[in-house]
């Protein structure tokens, strides 16, 4: 099966029913290994336990903005392509993408009490997390205000591709920006700067972190791609009564007609 072949909604069924149950039972198992190697990692020498929270934070801070990078790829898929389903994909994502970054936003304040003495600072990296997610409700209240779904995808799909402009503000906030937030020290040029007894730890969890949100996506696409054909046999049967209707109006206004007729003919 060719990734054309996945524009076909029905294969694309078929295809992820075979592959969810294998996916969400390896999600299961690397989620497991690293919270283990989560729990067992060391104290810092400095945060202390506090320092574990980095775990949780780190890959849903980096799912926040992957999730809107997919989206965005998505819209491109809406706009310039015409994908069948691409902006299913993005409809799936959304929520999803919220979820990320809410817990982001809690995990880093609960991180950032006990380091900067306050749950909350306005500076750069905090503020365009938290405008991240309210576009990511922004977009989950556009497509539930347009009911015309081809309308709603467009709209989506631009204010997905205006919003993208927020993902190198949060990436580089931190370089351009006197902030409390600290600078990345895993995904840099001069490579991590975190031990071993972290690093090892923190990056299994991102790749669980990661397969979770793609079992989450592939589930929601299912239920989206299936709610839209219960709507679309909803209208058609709302049509077919409609018209059943109709007829069986003229039908009876027929009839009434021809006995009006009768009676005046008969009258004469």
């Amino acid at each position: 099966m060719t990734l054309i072949d996945l524009a076909n909604p029905t294969k694309f069924l078929s295809l992820t029913a075979r592959l969810m149950p294998w996916l969400a039972g390896f999600t299961a198992l690397l989620l497991a290994i690293g919270l283990y190697q989560s729990a067992m990692a060391p104290d810092d020498y400095q945060q202390g336990a506090t320092v574990k929270i980095m775990f949780i934070h780190v890959p849903n801070a980096w799912l926040s903005m992957f999730v809107w990078g997919v989206m965005s790829l998505a819209a491109l898929g809406t706009l310039v392509w015409r994908h069948p389903l691409a902006d299913v994909a993005a409809k799936a994502a959304a929520p999803i993408g919220a979820a990320f970054t809410f817990l982001a936003l809690v995990t880093g304040s609960l991180w950032g009490r006990p380091m900067w003495g306050t749950y909350w600072e306005w500076d750069a990296r905090l503020t365009s997390v938290l405008i991240l997610f309210l576009m990511y409700l922004g977009l989950i209240a556009l497509w539930r205000a347009v009911e015309d779904p081809s309308r709603a995808a467009r709209a989506a799909a631009i204010l997905t591709l205006v919003g993208a402009i927020n993902l190198p503000i949060i990436k580089f906030s931190v370089d351009w920006w006197n902030t409390l937030h600290q600078p990345a020290s895993v995904l840099r040029l001069g490579g991590p700067t975190l031990d071993r007894a972290f690093l090892i730890p923190l990056l299994v969890m991102a790749v669980a972190f990661s397969l979770l949100f793609l079992t989450l996506h592939l589930a929601a696409m299912r239920n989206e791609i299936l709610r839209r054909r219960v709507r679309t046999l909803q209208m058609l049967q709302a049509r077919a009564f409609s018209s059943e209707v109709g007829s069986s109006s003229e039908v009876a206004s027929g009839s009434r007609e021809e006995n009006a007729s009768r009676q005046q003919f008969g009258s004469a």
